[in-house]
Protein backbone atom coordinates (compact mmCIF):
# COMPACT_ATOMS: atom_id res chain seq x y z
CA UNK A 1 0.00 0.00 0.00
CA UNK A 2 0.97 3.60 -0.55
CA UNK A 3 2.38 5.78 2.45
CA UNK A 4 5.02 8.81 2.69
CA UNK A 5 8.31 7.93 4.65
CA UNK A 6 8.64 10.89 6.69
CA UNK A 7 12.12 10.07 7.39
CA UNK A 8 13.04 11.88 3.48
CA UNK A 9 13.28 15.14 2.85
CA UNK A 10 10.40 16.56 0.47
CA UNK A 11 11.86 17.45 -3.35
CA UNK A 12 10.51 20.00 -4.93
CA UNK A 13 9.27 19.07 -8.60
CA UNK A 14 8.77 22.03 -11.50
CA UNK A 15 6.03 21.72 -13.22
CA UNK A 16 4.22 23.19 -16.59
CA UNK A 17 0.74 22.98 -16.86
CA UNK A 18 -0.85 23.30 -20.89
CA UNK A 19 -4.64 23.77 -21.15
CA UNK A 20 -5.80 22.58 -24.37
CA UNK A 21 -8.87 24.12 -25.39
CA UNK A 22 -10.38 26.53 -28.28
CA UNK A 23 -12.76 28.65 -26.22
CA UNK A 24 -10.62 29.15 -22.80
CA UNK A 25 -8.82 32.11 -21.28
CA UNK A 26 -6.86 32.23 -18.45
CA UNK A 27 -9.79 33.86 -16.58
CA UNK A 28 -12.30 30.86 -17.27
CA UNK A 29 -9.30 27.98 -16.97
CA UNK A 30 -10.53 26.18 -13.92
CA UNK A 31 -8.70 23.00 -14.95
CA UNK A 32 -5.63 24.58 -15.50
CA UNK A 33 -6.37 26.81 -11.86
CA UNK A 34 -6.88 23.19 -10.19
CA UNK A 35 -3.48 22.05 -11.14
CA UNK A 36 -1.24 25.04 -10.13
CA UNK A 37 -3.26 24.85 -6.61
CA UNK A 38 -2.71 21.83 -5.96
CA UNK A 39 0.82 21.54 -7.19
CA UNK A 40 2.23 24.40 -5.38
CA UNK A 41 -0.05 23.88 -2.11
CA UNK A 42 2.28 20.40 -2.26
CA UNK A 43 5.19 22.43 -2.46
CA UNK A 44 5.97 21.51 -6.15
CA UNK A 45 6.79 24.94 -8.46
CA UNK A 46 4.38 26.03 -11.24
CA UNK A 47 7.48 25.97 -13.66
CA UNK A 48 5.31 27.60 -16.68
CA UNK A 49 1.53 27.65 -17.21
CA UNK A 50 -0.29 28.18 -21.34
CA UNK A 51 -3.46 27.70 -22.68
CA UNK A 52 -3.20 26.67 -26.29
CA UNK A 53 -5.58 25.60 -29.14
CA UNK A 54 -6.61 21.88 -29.87
CA UNK A 55 -4.04 21.89 -32.71
CA UNK A 56 -1.96 18.61 -32.56
CA UNK A 57 1.41 20.06 -34.25
CA UNK A 58 0.84 23.07 -31.74
CA UNK A 59 0.39 20.78 -28.57
CA UNK A 60 3.51 18.21 -29.89
CA UNK A 61 5.59 21.79 -30.24
CA UNK A 62 4.76 22.70 -26.76
CA UNK A 63 5.50 19.76 -25.16
CA UNK A 64 8.92 19.40 -27.41
CA UNK A 65 9.98 23.09 -26.17
CA UNK A 66 9.29 22.07 -22.57
CA UNK A 67 11.14 18.74 -22.75
CA UNK A 68 13.82 20.86 -23.68
CA UNK A 69 14.07 23.30 -20.70
CA UNK A 70 15.74 22.12 -18.26
CA UNK A 71 13.51 24.41 -15.64
CA UNK A 72 10.92 21.97 -16.05
CA UNK A 73 10.66 18.30 -15.06
CA UNK A 74 6.89 17.52 -15.50
CA UNK A 75 4.41 19.15 -18.03
CA UNK A 76 0.36 17.98 -17.14
CA UNK A 77 -1.89 19.11 -19.84
CA UNK A 78 -6.22 19.41 -19.30
CA UNK A 79 -8.14 18.36 -22.06
CA UNK A 80 -8.53 16.89 -25.23
CA UNK A 81 -7.85 13.68 -24.30
CA UNK A 82 -12.00 12.39 -25.12
CA UNK A 83 -13.24 11.30 -28.56
CA UNK A 84 -14.42 13.99 -30.47
CA UNK A 85 -12.68 15.28 -33.86
CA UNK A 86 -10.78 18.08 -31.92
CA UNK A 87 -9.45 15.92 -29.37
CA UNK A 88 -6.12 15.32 -30.30
CA UNK A 89 -3.92 15.73 -27.21
CA UNK A 90 -3.60 12.06 -27.11
CA UNK A 91 -1.89 12.48 -30.47
CA UNK A 92 -0.07 14.98 -29.61
CA UNK A 93 1.71 13.80 -26.71
CA UNK A 94 2.65 10.06 -28.15
CA UNK A 95 3.96 12.06 -31.30
CA UNK A 96 6.56 13.08 -28.29
CA UNK A 97 7.16 10.43 -26.25
CA UNK A 98 9.92 8.10 -26.05
CA UNK A 99 8.33 5.94 -23.64
CA UNK A 100 4.43 5.53 -22.85
CA UNK A 101 3.61 4.75 -19.22
CA UNK A 102 0.71 2.66 -19.88
CA UNK A 103 -0.16 1.96 -16.63
CA UNK A 104 -0.71 5.50 -15.66
CA UNK A 105 -4.02 5.73 -17.86
CA UNK A 106 -5.36 2.41 -16.59
CA UNK A 107 -5.05 3.67 -13.49
CA UNK A 108 -6.84 6.73 -14.15
CA UNK A 109 -9.52 4.91 -15.41
CA UNK A 110 -10.08 2.90 -12.26
CA UNK A 111 -9.94 6.05 -9.82
CA UNK A 112 -12.52 7.34 -12.50
CA UNK A 113 -14.53 4.22 -12.07
CA UNK A 114 -15.18 4.88 -8.83
CA UNK A 115 -16.40 8.43 -9.73
CA UNK A 116 -18.09 8.35 -12.54
CA UNK A 117 -18.84 4.91 -13.57
CA UNK A 118 -18.59 3.78 -16.91
CA UNK A 119 -18.24 7.01 -18.38
CA UNK A 120 -14.87 6.59 -17.59
CA UNK A 121 -14.60 4.70 -20.64
CA UNK A 122 -14.54 8.02 -22.37
CA UNK A 123 -11.53 9.57 -21.37
CA UNK A 124 -7.90 9.00 -23.03
CA UNK A 125 -5.95 9.88 -19.88
CA UNK A 126 -1.92 9.03 -20.67
CA UNK A 127 1.09 9.43 -19.33
CA UNK A 128 4.78 9.17 -20.84
CA UNK A 129 8.46 10.12 -21.43
CA UNK A 130 10.08 12.40 -23.20
CA UNK A 131 14.13 13.86 -22.77
CA UNK A 132 14.10 12.78 -19.27
CA UNK A 133 10.68 14.75 -18.73
CA UNK A 134 7.32 13.48 -17.22
CA UNK A 135 4.03 13.96 -19.53
CA UNK A 136 0.25 13.65 -18.44
CA UNK A 137 -2.52 14.01 -20.34
CA UNK A 138 -5.99 14.45 -18.37
CA UNK A 139 -9.24 15.07 -19.60
CA UNK A 140 -10.52 19.02 -19.37
CA UNK A 141 -12.64 18.78 -16.26
CA UNK A 142 -11.47 20.38 -13.05
CA UNK A 143 -13.42 16.71 -11.21
CA UNK A 144 -10.85 14.28 -13.41
CA UNK A 145 -7.85 16.63 -12.36
CA UNK A 146 -8.63 16.91 -8.86
CA UNK A 147 -8.80 13.03 -9.15
CA UNK A 148 -5.50 12.90 -10.89
CA UNK A 149 -3.75 14.85 -8.64
CA UNK A 150 -5.07 13.34 -5.53
CA UNK A 151 -5.09 9.67 -6.22
CA UNK A 152 -2.08 9.29 -8.62
CA UNK A 153 0.04 12.41 -9.28
CA UNK A 154 0.47 13.51 -5.59
CA UNK A 155 2.10 10.30 -4.61
CA UNK A 156 4.41 9.56 -7.94
CA UNK A 157 5.41 13.17 -7.84
CA UNK A 158 6.55 12.82 -3.67
CA UNK A 159 10.08 11.58 -3.31
CA UNK A 160 9.26 10.43 -0.21
CA UNK A 161 5.96 7.87 -1.41
CA UNK A 162 6.93 4.33 -1.14
CA UNK A 163 7.38 1.61 -2.09
CA UNK A 164 8.47 3.61 -5.52
CA UNK A 165 8.07 7.17 -7.05
CA UNK A 166 8.40 9.19 -9.85
CA UNK A 167 10.96 11.43 -8.46
CA UNK A 168 13.68 8.66 -7.43
CA UNK A 169 14.02 7.61 -11.01
CA UNK A 170 14.05 10.99 -12.54
CA UNK A 171 18.00 11.42 -12.76
CA UNK A 172 17.98 8.52 -14.97
CA UNK A 173 15.29 9.12 -17.43
CA UNK A 174 17.30 10.32 -19.60
CA UNK A 175 20.47 7.67 -19.10
CA UNK A 176 19.97 6.76 -22.55
CA UNK A 177 20.92 9.82 -24.04
CA UNK A 178 24.01 10.07 -22.16
CA UNK A 179 25.41 6.67 -23.28
CA UNK A 180 28.50 6.66 -25.54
Amino acid sequence: MSRIDESKEFVAVRIAVLTVSDTRELAEDRSGDVLAQRLTDAGHLLADRKIIRDERTEIAEQLRAWCNDEAIDVVISTGGTGLTGRDVTVEAHRDVYEKEIEAFGTVFTHVSMAKIGTSAVQSRATGGVALGTYLFALPGSPGACKDAWDEILSFQLDYRHKPCNFVEIMPRLDEHLRRK
